[in-house]
């Protein structure tokens, strides 16, 4: 039998020789000089002196092996109707032929290509082709706001841009070109080329010179082969809230990325070759890097990019046709989106219509579950529902319930253990190892293992700061928590400004700074406030200029605009109040976490360093009249 505590142990006693033996089961190029490279800076690194293709090893290698006519990719759209299944033969086709169109923009080794698609084929297509030629693709959600795009095309100056006439949602259609044109005219880098799926409907006007349209440009392209990059080399660049309000690049390396990713299919998510694994998720976001694109196509599995909601397209019931229809074995999603289903179908009606005997686990990330709804989908389902917990930073979990090691008992609440490789320590404030049971900042001792980040894209320095500076020899992971006697973690809040709103990390800095840019908006304040169905939603107070009078419902409805407009409709802002003053430390640190507690019905501490202590019962009013505060 396998036994988990045996694999982590030696884990952590040797890792070069653990991880070694599990990048055996790819294909090599050349081989490795050593395993994990201790003196790298500023972190260790995986499989130095190796070399090896990403795209090959999650497409041709399975062609080459004989399994060409088994479904790779199966695109499910009910938003358009549409459904469409790639072998594995001839996602390699459309792949080469892409990366054949890139090469034609003079796109080579370690040149960036930006990614700015909906759910569509093209996407997965797009993402390989940069891996085969060994480019560095950085995939931007669709329909992020225009200035939030312009930031990312600033910082990775990529050489092409991918993208699509348009997005669908399922009440309207999201037009992506005015954005990107908008954004390349705002950037201070421009593109050599842009490529453009038209879809049907929405139209592109096409710039002259510099845009090209998808199909035309595939049409003449000629297949491109794969070109071997040392295991050391960036795959990809993903952008991810700082908390400056100036988004972090963090960079995936090739090596020890499809190590790691291969690794976690059979042993936490016990899926093999030719098992159909769907993640419910968006190619903009990691785990639609991780396992929409990469994990399954590297091992040999049949993967489902699906374009819709979970409810809506066009009932409660979505989810479960797909489960039924694909053969689903397993499926990974968000809690966000089982709180929508349960919402809508509280009893679980729609779930009675589709046969799911083929499905055996549901796996929930994004943010942490709350026990109420693991039970209702437990009890829906009849099988395990696994909450695991990872970062856009790790690029896979750092803990989790090891369904293909050892299925252990499920404490709602908890991810369960640390995952082979992470050696997690939960530290106090002074950086000492602190008891079971006892809250404290959660740590990963170094090295990390294969496919976390080693760096921020350009900027080693920040890095460090961001990760490595306040525990030296330890990664900060930004998370507050404790291990039980057990060993279980449980990972209770972010240390840090950054709030969770249906999976999706967004900075209350930079909300901030679009609120303080409202010509009658003197300060402000931004705070994840809980909530049933999103985790977290931003709630803005705003204290206005001196002499401004203003309709409270009119100036809500412009700040609303405004976020939507400048960060984009993900940060689901539309919760804002006017207040007179906020409340401060004298020092003058606004206090945002006494804010969310009274907002969250919570018990609070008066802080010892408040300068006027009343002010906290105007703050509690102004949140009842948004619903909040009700305690």
């Amino acid at each position: 039998m396998n036994d988990y505590q045996a694999l982590y142990r030696r884990s952590l006693a040797d890792p070069a020789g653990f991880w070694g033996d599990a990048a055996t089961a790819l294909h090599w190029d050349k081989p490795w000089d050593t395993v994990l490279d201790l003196d790298a800076k500023p972190v260790p690194r995986w499989f130095a002196g190796g070399e090896l293709n990403t795209c090959y090893n999650a497409v041709d290698r399975h062609v080459e092996m004989g399994r060409g006519n088994q479904a790779a990719l199966i695109y499910d759209s009910p938003v358009t109707g549409q459904k469409q299944t790639y072998t594995y033969a001839e996602l390699r086709d459309a792949v080469a032929r892409f990366a054949g169109t890139l090469r034609a923009q003079g796109v080579g080794r370690g040149d960036r290509v930006l990614i700015y698609l909906p759910m569509i084929p093209e996407a997965a297509i797009a993402m390989l082709a940069s891996a085969r030629l060994g480019a560095v693709h950085s995939v931007v959600f669709g329909g992020f706001a225009a200035n939030e795009l312009a930031t990312r095309i600033n910082d990775a100056k990529p050489k092409v841009i991918v993208s699509a006439s348009c997005g669908i949602e399922p009440n309207r259609v999201v037009v992506y070109k005015p954005l990107l044109d908008e954004a390349i005219a705002g950037a201070t880098h421009k593109p050599e080329a842009c490529i453009i799926k038209a879809r049907p409907q929405a139209e592109a006007a096409l710039m002259e010179g510099r845009d090209l349209d998808w199909d035309s440009a595939m049409a003449e392209a000629q297949p491109a082969a794969c070109v071997a990059v040392k295991a050391t080399d960036p795959l990809y660049i993903l952008y991810t809230s700082g908390t400056t309000g100036q988004p972090k690049g963090v960079v995936r390396d090739n090596g020890g990325h499809a190590v790691a990713l291969h690794w976690t299919m059979k042993n936490i998510y016990n899926v093999e070759a030719g098992d159909v694994y769907w993640a419910a998720s968006d190619v903009g976001w990691v785990v639609g890097h991780s396992y929409i694109v990469y994990a399954p196509l590297l091992a040999g599995c049949t993967t489902i990019l699906y374009e819709g909601k979970p409810v809506g397209t066009p009932d409660p019931g979505a989810f479960w046709r797909v489960i039924s229809e694909h053969r689903v074995k397993v499926l990974f999603t968000a809690p966000t989106a089982f709180r929508a289903i349960k919402k809508e179908d509280p009893e679980g009606e729609y779930l009675q219509k589709y046969d799911l005997s083929g499905m055996q686990t549901l796996f929930l990330a994004g943010e942490r579950c709350d026990p109420d709804t693991l039970f209702w989908a437990r009890e829906k389902l009849g099988m395990p529902v696994v909450d695991h917990w990872w970062q856009t930073e790790t690029g896979w979990a750092i803990a989790a319930n090891p369904m293909g090691i050892q299925p252990m008992e499920i404490k709602p609440g908890s991810p369960t253990v640390a995952m082979p490789g992470y050696d997690v320590r939960i530290l106090s404030d002074q950086g000492d190892e602190l008891a079971d049971g006892q809250m404290g900042n959660i740590v990963i001792k170094l090295p990390l293992p294969p496919a976390c980040l080693p760096t921020l894209w350009g900027n080693d320095q920040r890095f460090i700061d961001s990760y490595l500076s306040k525990y030296p020899g330890y990664y900060l992971t930004g998370d507050a928590g404790y291990r039980d006697a057990d060993g279980y973690l449980w990972i209770m809040s972010r240390t840090d400004d950054v709030i969770n709103v249906a999976g999706h990390r967004l900075s209350t800095g930079a909300i901030e700074e679009v609120l303080a840019g409202h010509q009658d908006v003197a300060e402000c304040a931004v705070m994840g406030v809980a909530d049933d169905m999103k985790g977290q939603l931003p709630l803005g107070l705003v204290v206005l200029k001196a002499g401004a009078s203003r309709d409270e419902r009119e100036l809500q409805s412009e700040l609303v605009q405004r976020v939507r407009d400048q960060i984009g409709p993900v940060a689901a802002f539309k919760l804002v109040a006017t207040v007179k003053r906020l409340p401060k430390t004298r020092s003058g640190k606004i206090l945002r976490g006494t804010m969310v507690k009274i907002a969250d019905s919570e018990e609070y501490k008066m802080p010892a360093t408040i300068d006027d202590p009343s002010i906290l019962d105007e703050i509690a009013e102004a949140l009842r009249t948004l619903g909040y505060a009700k305690g």
